[in-house]
């Protein structure tokens, strides 16, 4: 295991009825007056909104509004939010929404209170200093309410990036599983793909001897295999939303990932099929892992081979390890049909001319030397044969 430092500040309250408590908590930490940030229609049909702003007004704390933001969050409304906050000197944000919402919030506290552009932060520049977010959360996916990190589409060129730092933490996280319990399916199915992902992104790993990691790791995946079902089949299930919705969490807040490297490939890979074609992320993240791991399971066969017994349940073939891993990324992908996720690259709206064109932005945009790393190191060849094995 590697030497590793890990601060989690965030404040959870979960349970039924709990945005109520949203004014409390931004009280707690602070807030006078407060952006609401959100997306759709949803927030507002559902009542969700209004119970939020009741909540603020309890508490003697003012706000202000900024709705729209759409699946894989754009630059546009970034800005608009930074010039909001600033004319109406706000000095708290509360993300109303999923994982898009609260990557917009972060990515509008941190742009307030910095001179240059918010987009430095997207290329490389840490973030150091952000306004205090707080979230109350309505989809179990992206695990951005407990993570220091962001994605945001930069309108100019349509590709996305991300950008990390502990100030982008959330102070207080409000989840509520009962908010989950109106979402179609197909979200639901990308929320659980999407934490499965962020998983796999820490178990594909160079670093030996990380037990501990590997066996929460493996826990939570199978949690997922067992719930992501009944999810499907039974969306009002309180107790199936609550295990999905804390496991989103627990995937991406890095407890799973500290002591050992970890890859994003993947993540890279995909981030050119949701920017260019506007899928969701979660979707597209179910073509692109499974090809990916079709291309590189020979970098290490015995950790593949370990993934496949123990999560996907396969009998290990001594003989033929290749053989075990193979049937692992089967199970994998029938899992993922079964809940309803697209398998290939057509399914996401993707074309196969173009790939060149995909893998060239994701080797080679903003900055990038032509290769992308992690548990592997792939040239732009090699990249264009994972989109390839999505046709």
């Amino acid at each position: 295991m590697n030497n590793f430092t890990f601060y989690s500040p965030t404040y959870f309250v979960f349970g039924k009825g709990e945005e109520n408590r949203a004014g409390e908590m931004v009280k707690r930490f602070g807030g006078n007056k407060v952006l609401i940030h959100y997306g759709g229609g949803s927030a507002v049909r559902s009542g969700l909104l209004d119970r939020v702003k009741k909540s603020l007004e309890n508490e003697g704390i003012s706000y202000v509004e900024l709705g729209g933001v759409k699946a894989n969050p754009r630059s546009g409304l970034v800005y608009e939010g930074i010039d909001l906050c600033r004319k109406e000197k706000v000095d708290f944000v509360l993300a109303v929404g999923g994982g898009s919402v609260i990557d917009s919030s972060k990515a509008i506290a941190a742009g307030t209170v910095y001179e240059g552009d918010f987009w430095d932060y997207y290329t490389g520049k840490p973030v150091e200093k952000a306004l205090p977010v707080g979230t109350i959360l309505t989809i179990a996916a992206a695990g951005s309410e407990g993570s220091p990190d962001s994605v945001i589409t930069n309108e100019d060129g349509m590709y996305k990036r991300g950008a990390s730092g502990e100030a982008y933490r959330p102070v207080f996280s409000i989840m509520n599983p009962e908010l989950t319990t109106t979402l179609p399916p197909y979200q639901t199915a990308c929320g659980i793909t999407d934490i499965m992902a962020h998983l796999m992104e820490r178990y594909l790993t160079n670093t030996k001897d990380v037990t501990t990691t590997d066996r929460m790791i493996e826990g939570l995946m199978l949690a997922m295999i067992e719930e992501g079902p009944k999810a499907i089949k039974d969306p009002s299930n309180y107790e199936v939303r609550a295990n999905i919705m804390w496991a989103g969490m627990m995937a991406h807040n890095n407890s799973c990932g500290v002591g050992r490297s970890q890859d994003w490939i993947s993540h890279n890979i995909e981030h050119e099929l949701s920017a260019l074609y506007d899928c969701a992320h979660g979707a597209g993240l179910a073509v692109t892992f499974p090809a990916y791991l079709s291309l590189v399971y020979k970098h290490d066969i015995p950790r593949l081979v370990q993934w496949a017994t123990r999560v996907w349940g396969c009998d290990e073939n001594k003989e033929n390890p290749e053989e075990t891993i193979f049937e692992g990324i089967k199970r994998y992908r029938a899992f993922l049909k079964e809940i309803g996720m697209p398998l290939t690259l057509a399914e996401v709206g993707g074309k196969e001319e173009d790939i060149d064109a995909l893998a060239h932005t994701a080797c080679y945009g903003e900055g990038g030397d032509g290769k992308l790393y992690g548990f592997v190191t792939l040239d732009e060849e090699q990249v264009k044969e994972v989109y390839r094995k999505m046709l």
